[in-house]
């Protein structure tokens, strides 16, 4: 990378994990906390107050993208940024779980990974735009650990309404980044050809990327509401599952030297696919565990997360990196924006999914189900043609 790459990469990378870090922070948290507030003993009321944020960042994902290809992509992150800390601060004061689902629909609203995403592939060239792509994907890997061990902490010092105070300041600490530390961004001449949005309808690739992605998130959610107990199976307490997430997650980047490897040699395509057989042999080592009957056994538990984060961190880099390349360059933001709206459908579609399916078929029907949708995705992505000199075949 050149010294300007470097400096677009970190800064724009520093802006996502400001962001997820505050969002992380109240996942393993929100669902206890938000009981002690005035209509925290619906339940189904606190899982739209914690759901809600993907169905805004699925509503707001598109329309920003399209903003920051027209009006420059740091006004939309910074207006983003704004949105996304005003929805924490009234989080944060809020008095009642209704207070807290409006603070959370603000928050996503505040949808800014395309605009971000799109800068980021801006100021980078095709033969390193991966990396860039692997470096904020890590940077969100290291957040999610992060906050797994200190949500819990800071959650039980200064209640969930101090967790979101902290959100609130970080998003503001984004805002300073964007403005101080990210290099300029490329001009925009105002006679440049803009695009139609139908263009990006009639390219099948990048519409099996926008598949991908529903399905990673969709399987990444559902997973989520078997493997805690899983792992209380095992024996590990609830506080100690961190001990698997980490290491999981810190052992995982390793498999991106070998993804770089193949991208040089022109192969990013078999890491794609690659990725995906790993993630599908995950839900089906985890549905033969949960059908045995027996108690699953920590090693194995940890195996298959290892395996898991693999797939997940080689596809959360290569996925959007191809997006960007394939998308013609006055729609980028547009198509970074239909991609992370997928991705949050995939969000929203995995927690609500999920949790139906493992109550009316358990957890085998639960894991059974991940695995057909990831067959099907490996499927429907194997025709994806290969794209210039490093993504190729």
């Amino acid at each position: 990378m050149t010294p300007l790459e470097r400096r677009a990469t970190s800064s724009l990378a520093l802006i996502f994990a400001l962001r997820m870090l505050g969002l992380f922070l109240v996942l393993p948290v929100f669902a206890l906390e938000a009981r002690k507030y005035p209509g925290g003993d619906d339940p189904a009321m606190v899982g739209l107050a914690m759901g809600i944020y993907g169905l805004t960042q699925a509503l707001f994902q598109l329309p920003l993208g399209l903003a920051s290809d027209r009006f420059g992509r740091k006004r939309v992150i910074v207006m983003g940024l704004l949105v996304f800390a005003g929805g924490s601060l009234l989080a944060a004061l809020a008095d009642s779980l209704t207070g807290l689902l409006i603070g959370r629909g603000l928050q996503g609203a505040g949808a800014v990974s395309a605009a971000v995403t799109a800068l980021l592939a801006d100021q980078t060239r095709d033969s390193v735009r991966t990396k860039a792509m692997a470096v904020i994907g890590g940077s969100i890997g290291l957040m999610f650990a992060l906050a797994l061990v200190a949500g819990p902490v800071l959650a039980a010092w200064a209640g969930l309404s101090g967790v979101f105070g902290l959100t609130f300041a970080l998003a503001l600490a984004g805002v300073a980044v964007v403005l101080w530390v990210v290099p300029p961004e490329p001009l925009q001449h105002k006679d440049a050809p803009r695009g139609r949005l139908a263009d990006l309808l009639q390219q099948p690739d990048l519409l099996r990327l926008n598949l991908g992605v529903f399905v990673l998130h969709t399987v990444q959610m559902a997973m989520w509401v078997a493997v805690p107990t899983l792992l209380l199976q095992a024996g590990l307490p609830k506080g100690a599952h961190w001990h698997i997430y980490l290491p999981a997650v810190l052992l995982s980047f390793l498999a991106m030297g070998g993804m770089f490897s193949l991208e040089r040699k022109g192969k990013l395509r078999m890491a794609l696919l690659g990725a995906i057989a790993l993630v599908l042999v995950v839900q089906l080592g985890l549905g033969a565990v949960a059908a045995s009957g027996a108690t699953p056994s920590l090693w194995t538990m940890g195996l298959l997360m290892l395996v898991f984060f693999c797939g997940f961190n080689i596809l959360e880099a290569s996925q959007p990196s191809l997006v960007s390349r394939m998308a013609p360059t006055p729609l980028r933001g547009a198509a970074l924006g239909s991609y992370n709206t997928l991705q949050s459908l995939g969000l929203f579609a995995g927690g609500a999914i999920g949790g139906a399916i493992a109550k009316w078929a358990g957890m085998p029907g639960l894991f059974a189900t991940t695995a057909v949708l990831t067959a099907i995705w490996l499927l429907v992505t194997w025709p994806l043609k290969p794209v210039g000199k490093a993504g190729g075949h």
